[in-house]
């Protein structure tokens, strides 16, 4: 069956912005910018341009992940942030839902990954040809059901987190393209951008901006 594009309707939910920043918290099912077909034209940055047309795009999160992102509205700032990503100065949590008990209570996940061209835009790992990935991760609570967990990308490569926690064999809940049987059944992809820390591009001041966890 092809897929639907069917984003939510509701407008961006502003948390921030100046003459240098736009902090967006962006709903689950939108796209961060356009996709290739004329369908896949509604996008993140497409309703943003509407006030900020100087809207120029830092980083992306995936369409079935909600929260933080981070846009420039100067040349400056998008070459400051982007600078900031490329060199991992800018620090980020997610908070999930994974399928069973996730133990022990923290770790690092070192898998080093790559597209799976014959499944794209699935990801796998590759211990031979794979670019590297870190990620962090920390219990906050658990059952033998599921797990709520936080984590923390050292890099930030495309899936990194859906694939490293299918590593793991505790898949994010709601998953379309890496869970599967009871752990796809939900609603929505069970990961949130919680915050992100950043240096500002014009003061050079620290500063961390957040999003409450929609479930």
């Amino acid at each position: 069956m092809d897929f639907a594009y069917t984003p939510p309707p509701d407008a961006p939910r502003i948390l921030h912005h100046d003459h240098e920043i736009l902090v967006v918290d962006k709903q689950a099912g939108l796209l961060s910018v356009p996709g290739r077909t004329e369908d896949r034209a509604d996008c993140l940055i497409a309703r943003l341009r509407g006030a900020f047309p100087q809207v120029l795009l830092v980083h992306r999160l995936d369409q079935d992940t909600s929260g933080i992102m981070v846009f420039a509205l100067t040349p400056h700032a998008q070459r400051h942030l982007g600078q900031q990503f490329e060199k991992r100065q800018v620090r980020k949590i997610y908070v999930a839902r994974l399928h069973g008990r996730l133990e022990p209570k923290s770790g690092t996940v070192d898998l080093p990954l790559i597209v799976d061209w014959p499944n794209r835009p699935r990801q796998m790992v590759d211990h031979e040809n794979g670019k590297p990935a870190q990620t962090d991760w920390r219990v906050i609570r658990a059952d033998d059901a599921e797990t709520r967990v936080r984590l923390m990308p050292v890099t930030g490569r495309s899936h990194q987190l859906r694939v490293h926690m299918l590593a793991l064999g505790h898949p994010i809940l709601g998953d379309p393209l890496y869970a599967q049987g009871k752990a796809a059944a939900h609603p929505r992809l069970m990961l949130h951008a919680q915050s992100l820390r950043i240096r500002h591009p014009d003061s050079g001041v620290s500063q961390t901006f957040t999003a409450p966890v929609p479930f």
